[in-house]
């Protein structure tokens, strides 16, 4: 249930109807802005919890030394 070349287009074509070519760069990097964002905080997450996972890991070892 994926997207084909013909619907892509026709969603491209709607965009470009809907704010104009000025605004798609603008709009573009917004969004870029925002995944690059939404990544950055995807990987923090994931260190934090490794880092917690890491932690229990060690305090365990200890405990059976």
């Amino acid at each position: 249930m994926g997207l084909g070349p013909w619907e892509i287009g026709l969603i491209i074509l709607v965009v470009i109807i809907l704010f104009g070519g000025k605004k798609l760069p603008e709009l573009a990097r917004g969004l870029g802005l925002g995944l690059r964002e939404f990544n950055k905080a995807t990987r923090e997450i994931k260190d934090e919890v490794k880092s917690a996972t890491d932690d229990v890991d060690d305090n365990e070892k200890e405990k059976k030394e």
